[in-house]
């Protein structure tokens, strides 16, 4: 760890933040990508001899096999390509929860990766898949619900409209989450990210295209507050 302040731990390759929880509520999280199977796997395993949950993203099931043998409890959410390690007992609030919409079944790794942030983060988290644009009284359907939840993460592809009809029809913060679903001029999540952007209904934010964390990450946190 540092001599100075011991806030992260030097591994060489790596610097793992063991400040972040209290800097910002929530630990740092492994992004897989780009690191080999035994980089991961050390790091989650030695972020394993602290308290908090564990959340590596966009993990395969090489980097997932490593990161078992270190640490038998892990867990593999092959669709959101999250592995997790549960260290404390969630506590969510019954009366606030989290909404996670899709407008297709193709959005759903995104939506899950969104979702099951939220939830390590001791959220409730109910989901709503497949209510698109393309036939919109499937989400017309569920307007008691929309209108129950806290906070509501669009997870949509193609052109991205979903966010702004959701956004028009509730009170509560959208956060639009584009998905690289689509065909050519989609441009791999590109227009669903411009159309977001360009939503004429107001309270609607945008996070990057695929960024399943950081949609329920920012959902945890808008949940939190009081």
């Amino acid at each position: 760890m540092s001599s100075k302040n011991n806030f992260f731990e030097e591994l060489g390759f790596a610097k793992i933040d063991h400040h972040r929880a209290a800097r910002c509520g929530a630990p740092e999280a492994v992004y897989c990508e780009g690191k080999t199977p035994a980089q991961v796997a050390r790091i989650v395993g030695r972020m394993n001899k602290g308290r908090h949950n564990i959340l590596a993203t966009r993990a395969d099931a090489a980097a997932f096999a490593a990161v078992s043998k270190r640490v038998p409890e892990a867990e593999y959410h092959e669709q959101a390509r999250l592995i997790t390690v549960r260290k404390e007992k969630a506590r969510p609030d019954p009366r606030r929860f989290i909404l996670v919409l899709t407008a297709g079944t193709s959005d759903i790794p995104a939506a899950e990766e969104a979702a099951l942030t939220a939830e390590l983060m001791g959220h409730r988290v109910e989901r709503v898949f497949d209510v698109g644009v393309a036939g919109i009284h499937r989400l017309f359907a569920q307007q008691k619900k929309l209108r129950s939840a806290n906070v509501i993460v669009v997870a949509a592809g193609m052109e991205g409209a979903l966010a702004s009809v959701v956004g028009g029809l509730v009170s509560r913060p959208v956060i639009a989450l584009p998905t690289s679903v689509g065909y050519g001029a989609s441009f791999k999540g590109l227009a669903a990210l411009l159309g977001m952007l360009n939503s004429c209904a107001a309270g609607v934010a945008v996070v990057n295209i695929d960024n399943g964390f950081g949609a329920g990450r920012l959902a945890a946190q808008i949940n939190s507050m009081r």
